[in-house]
């Protein structure tokens, strides 16, 4: 058995909502084991631990649930290469993030599949960082107006046929609702097989959008705003749809593809429910300013903007740690209940919230540890350190004295 010391626990109250409570330890080893007070397991001195981690006041927070990103250090989810996602997982870890799913672009299918197979091939194995649930599969049924730095001449009508032998491994699918013309077998194939429609990358009107959403049960949002018409006050779009219904909408909550007010406006609207955070990162995160490349487009980036060569904003080089920071900023909201946008909600989103997504026993032992400013200092993923930035913050042998 492990422990977690001097934190403050963010942890569901009796309704579910995340709230702080300190003094209290987390004892646990793959999953978690008990919540108790410190007091009880500092009378109880001659119990041994493996490991005992000291958080020093920081707050001790269900690991983050990235559901879309593209990549980091200079690796991406297309790329032909075993060591890609492996990196991009470790990367991750060191940013909170716990679990992931790797997203692919709208290429041609073989390299589409290639993409897929080595997601498949690391959901099986055993990586020292984010876990790998899956893919979040973007494009290439889209619409070609609204491709963004997508490839127009891979993009193609929506067809199961070209995803079955997938459907193990893609979590998330976003299609443009308005390309299906009226047909949403696609939607209900997909949904049968458990994997969930996002609408996005989309023309799509209000109308469109609002009965593929409430009539279709498609529940989920491609990064809201960004990709999609803009909102107008007579034409709202699918803007406005995603805001006047109870669908699970992503936010790249970077300040660059979101105005902060636009952030705060999502937030007040949907009342703090329903908000995932996400990055949207590409191969350049991570690295600093430069040219880097997306979906074989150049892109140049510099501080926190990436943009093609035509100045079209590209994803982005957020991390969730920046992004669970930079949006309780702009919103006012507490920590605890911004937390739940990279965790409780993506993890009910996807299906996955019965095994993780908050700190509960019985659940796995996927924990971040981070400070005020959103600085993580630690994660731990099925119970294994996975990333620390200070070794210090372990006590001796473990044993609490």
């Amino acid at each position: 058995m492990k422990a977690i010391i001097n934190g403050k626990l963010i942890l569901p109250n009796d309704k579910g909502k995340f709230h702080v409570v300190a003094h209290q330890a987390l004892i646990f080893d793959e999953t978690i084991a008990r919540i108790c007070p410190e007091m009880e397991i500092m009378r109880r001195g001659h119990e041994p631990f493996e490991d005992v981690i000291d958080a020093r006041g920081e707050y001790v927070s269900p690991g983050f649930i990235n559901v879309h990103l593209h990549g980091s250090v200079g690796c991406d989810t297309m790329d032909d290469s075993d060591d890609a996602i492996p990196a991009i997982a470790k990367f991750q870890a060191s940013t909170g993030v716990t679990a992931m799913l790797p997203t692919t672009m709208t290429y041609d299918f073989p390299r589409i599949y290639m993409a897929l197979d080595h997601v498949r091939a690391a959901m099986k194995k055993h990586i020292s960082g984010a876990q790998v649930l899956g893919a979040h599969m973007e494009g290439p049924f889209i619409n070609v107006e609204r491709r963004g730095a997508q490839a127009k001449e891979n993009i193609v009508p929506a067809d199961f046929s070209k995803i079955e032998a997938y459907k193990d491994v893609i979590k998330i699918l976003t299609i443009a609702p308005e390309e299906l013309k009226g047909d949403y077998s696609f939607v209900e194939r997909c949904q049968r097989e458990g994997i969930v429609v996002s609408l996005g990358h989309s023309s799509a009107d209000y109308n469109t959008a609002r009965r593929a959403i409430l009539s279709y049960g498609i529940n989920h949002v491609t990064h809201l705003f960004n990709g999609m018409v803009p909102f107008h006050h007579r034409r709202p779009g699918l803007v406005g749809a995603a805001l006047d219904t109870p669908v699970d909408c992503e936010l790249i909550a970077d300040n660059v593809h979101l105005h902060p007010m636009t952030q705060r406006l999502v937030w007040r609207v949907k009342q703090g429910h329903h908000v995932i955070l996400i990055t949207d990162s590409m191969r350049a995160c991570g690295l600093g300013d430069g040219d880097s490349e997306l979906g074989g487009q150049f892109v140049r980036v510099s501080g926190p903007v990436a943009t093609l060569a035509d100045g079209t904003i590209a994803g982005s080089v957020l991390t969730l740690d920046r992004a669970v920071a930079n949006f309780a900023a702009n919103t006012g909201a507490g920590i605890a209940t911004v937390v739940a946008c990279a965790t409780k909600i993506p993890a009910k989103s996807i299906g996955v919230f019965d095994e993780r997504g908050s700190l509960e026993v019985g659940k796995r032992a996927d924990i971040t540890i981070f400070d005020g400013a959103v600085r993580v200092s630690h994660t731990i993923v099925g119970g294994e350190v996975v990333y620390s930035s200070d070794e210090g913050k372990h006590i001796g042998e473990g044993v609490i004295k």
